[in-house]
């Protein structure tokens, strides 16, 4: 998608009942359609008016992006998605459209071994494998944050990027990152950092922060290979 100044991906959510006859709930067609003929045009009026996409509240556009599209699209969207890098999204949901979900992702490098002080050490061989290396071995890890920020009166969501990013830097990266999890931090001293327990201590780790920003914490999910993600939301 072309209308800020650079190349964004935007993707669109719809829900209802597939058509009985083509089997379609939205065509595909129908939504490109929809985008080039209702959102591109606010999008190119939007720039105008502002001068800088910098300038363009970020809340107002996402919720006018939505409006636009549910008379076209005969009111099946219930989502939809801005990605603004490959690493910084926003998503607003038609049932709420007094916030933005907000998707930032992070990396850092650790080394862990993986072993559980209640198993004999063949028990631990058994389960863990090579991940039971006395050694410890390493992984990049990826982390992904996801926060609900409110839209204020002007539009403008309730925090920029770079917030979050200082927020996760200060409180995660820096105390996670090239460390050797089980004997550089605390929180592992007595826990087994698999990738659950790591993601649950990251959440714990934020969650406090995150709220004193006025935000909520939907989610916190870990990347330990390519093939291998937890999600933690919370008890």
């Amino acid at each position: 998608m072309r209308g800020l100044g650079r190349y964004y991906q935007l993707r669109v959510r719809c829900a209802g009942q597939p058509n009985e006859a083509t089997g379609y709930l939205v065509n595909i067609k129908h939504i490109d359609e929809a985008v080039a003929c209702s959102v591109l045009p606010y999008l190119q009026r939007l720039l105008g008016a502002a001068g800088s996409a910098a300038t363009i509240p970020m809340g107002r556009l996402v919720r006018s992006m939505i409006q636009l599209l549910q008379e076209p699209l005969d009111d099946a969207v219930i989502g939809l998605c801005l990605d603004l890098t490959p690493c910084y999204g926003l998503m607003i949901e038609s049932r709420n459209m007094n916030s933005v979900i907000i998707r930032q992702q992070f990396e850092f490098a650790a080394a862990h071994r993986l072993h559980a002080s209640e198993l004999s050490d063949q028990e631990n061989r058994q389960v863990f494998g090579k991940c039971n290396n006395p050694s410890g071995h390493g992984h990049n890890y990826r982390l992904e944050v996801v926060v609900r920020a409110a839209i204020d009166s002007g539009g403008h969501v309730a925090i920029e990027a770079q917030d979050l990013d200082t927020l996760i830097d200060q409180a995660v990266i820096q105390k996670l990152d090239h460390q050797h999890l089980n004997e550089d931090v605390p929180q592992f001293a007595n826990l087994n950092p698999t990738v659950e327990n790591i993601t649950m201590v990251i959440h714990g780790m934020i969650k406090d922060q995150v709220h004193r920003l006025g935000l909520e914490l939907e989610e916190v999910s870990v990347w330990e290979t390519d093939r291998t993600v937890c999600t933690y939301r919370g008890r």
